[in-house]
């Protein structure tokens, strides 16, 4: 690794001449000093990569100036160098955050491999940090755009429950909804935020391979177990699981789950050893689990310790007042995406974004925008430019809910229909708004009896 800065601090003139020689002839640039203050200073106005610290040092010591370094710099990668008879102090110096050490006297070919396999894990730490910036750029609890009421409320209960890293939550909503972004922002606004974040969609998985993706199995757990395999939840370990679709798991996996909500613990199949974990746990369901509770196909006792938070997201066509705003920053999206040069929307365009009812909600608004800007060939996007559905359908034309009276369940069952007849009867791109499998969708449409 060329044109990175090491800094050298050894009292041992001869020796730090010897170091820095080597080094420059690996393509590195290197600064030396004598004392620990002087090395500090050096630290201070350089960007250093890489420091080479003596334990023994006049004044400030070894020990002392990898304090000082770590506070100033708590990613610093430091190696230190010692006599031989000074291992303990060598160690003593890794607990307190250097990376590797060094026995005089050493080797110079030693010494290239240490500093070499020293860059390299403070290049991958660096990468690492520089991913988890960026994680934390894409999912803040602020990327759930809109200024509703709802909307304001939800980014406020995102901020609450952030601050309870151990509590399980239960996010519902009709699909296209969101409920994948209330939980990137909870895990990101966490203190779990830099740990494992594992997601997994219970309906794409069946039935018989999710528990073994859960959980885990031992070798010859079964006919294909040729070799041990870690679940997902072990793997998620100090983080966030987060299971979409959870009303698709079945019965017979539920009380393992629930296990692992209540104890923290769990085996892998065909194992005889508790694993101790510390994960939470974010679940998310556009189907009424208190209904599937009341028809004995979901646990009741699941069901309660999974909504120890609950986060409802509204369906956009509840939230007009959104949808322009998240229109107009879907096409700020494309524009860019597409290097397109469109810049608004024609009022009789936005009147009938307004009016349309959203079946599949933002996901549904967001796949309108893409299309639309890549139909529109002036700076302004057209009624032409939108589907023929959003023609045929407006509020006034579509179905009215009742804002109260109904079942999560009926809502569903309204919600399926409409998108069905949206697409008039394509149950492929139904499905696909829905984001649901064909499979779960046939299910959906035999389970309420929708022709």
């Amino acid at each position: 690794m060329s044109n990175t800065k090491i800094l050298v601090i050894e009292d041992n003139e001869d020796l730090s001449f010897s170091i820095a020689k080597v080094l420059k002839k690996e393509g590195h640039s290197v600064f030396v000093s004598q004392t620990g203050e002087e090395g500090l200073d050096i630290f201070q106005k350089e960007l250093i990569d890489l420091v080479l610290l003596d334990l023994k040092l006049p004044k400030m010591d070894g020990l002392a100036v990898l304090h000082t370094l770590k506070e100033m710099d708590p990613d610093t990668a430091v190696i230190m160098m010692t006599a031989s008879t000074d291992v303990k102090s060598a160690i003593e110096a890794m607990k307190k955050g250097a990376l590797d050490y060094l026995l005089k006297p050493f080797e110079l070919e030693e010494l290239k491999l240490v500093v070499q396999k020293a860059l390299e894990m403070h290049q991958l730490k660096v990468e690492v940090n520089r991913l988890k910036r960026s994680h934390a750029k894409m999912y803040p609890a602020d990327t759930l755009y809109g200024e509703s009421p709802q909307i304001r409320e939800i980014r406020n209960m995102i901020h609450i429950v952030a601050q309870t890293p151990r509590t399980s939550v239960l996010i519902q909503g009709e699909s296209g909804t969101g409920k994948e972004l209330v939980a990137n922002a909870i895990h990101y606004a966490s203190k779990r935020a830099n740990k494992p974040y594992i997601k997994i969609n219970c309906s794409a998985i069946p039935d018989n391979l999710l528990e073994s993706e859960l959980f885990g199995h031992e070798k010859g757990a079964f006919t294909d177990a040729k070799a041990m395999k870690k679940g997902l939840f072990e793997l998620a370990h100090t983080g966030t699981v987060f299971l979409d679709e959870i009303s698709s798991m079945k019965l017979s996996l539920q009380p393992k789950l629930l296990r692992v909500l209540e104890t923290q613990t769990f085996r892998r199949i065909g194992g005889i050893t508790d694993i101790k974990i510390d994960v939470r746990v974010i679940a998310a369901t556009n189907t009424d689990l208190g209904e599937l509770v009341k028809n004995k196909e979901f646990r009741d006792d699941l069901y309660y310790r999974l909504k120890v938070m609950e986060i409802h997201l509204p369906p956009l066509r509840e939230r007009k007042e959104d949808i322009l705003l998240l229109a107009k920053l879907f096409l700020q999206e494309f524009k860019k995406e597409f290097n397109r040069k469109v810049q608004k929307f024609h009022p009789e365009t936005e009147k009938l974004l307004l009016d349309y009812s959203w079946p599949g909600n933002v996901r549904e608004l967001k796949n309108v925008i893409e299309r639309s800007v890549i139909l529109a060939q002036g700076d302004t996007i057209l009624p032409e430019h939108l589907p023929v559905e959003l023609h045929e359908q407006t509020t006034s034309s579509a179905p009215v809910m009742k804002p109260s009276g109904m079942t999560l369940a009926e809502i569903e069952k309204w919600h399926i229909a409409e998108v069905l007849r949206s697409v008039n009867g394509n149950k492929s791109q139904a499905a696909k708004i829905l984001d649901i499998s064909r499979s779960t969708l046939r299910e959906k449409l035999k389970l309420y009896q929708i022709s």
